[in-house]
């Protein structure tokens, strides 16, 4: 009968299988964690390397584009405000005069 009452008393409802397995802390643990991620910081290339923002530099402009045409934004591209405004404007231009397709097949 003591042996029935010690199974009962040590029981935690997890059964026979011993609940999630591994580590019994309490705590949680640091399973899994890797500290924070950093990624590199994105730089405006239109004031790094110089380059001039004028619709007819149509290899710069497709560098901005998605494959489907659409303009891609700051956070993306890394570009500052102002470029990325000049940047619309230039790709706008040369999208009326038909340097880029409004939409890629």
């Amino acid at each position: 009968m003591s042996m029935e009452n010690d199974i009962r008393d040590n029981d935690d409802g997890q059964g026979d299988r011993g609940g999630r397995g591994g580590d019994d802390r309490k705590d949680g643990g640091d399973r899994g964690r890797r500290g924070k991620v950093f990624y590199k910081k994105k730089v405006c290339k239109f004031t790094v390397h110089k380059w001039p923002c004028d619709y007819k530099r149509v290899d710069i402009l497709q560098k901005f584009i998605t494959e489907r045409g659409k303009i891609l934004p700051r956070r993306i591209t890394g570009t500052s405000a102002k470029f990325q405004r000049k940047l619309a404007r230039m790709i706008k231009i040369a999208r009326v005069l038909a340097l880029l397709p409004y939409v890629k097949n």
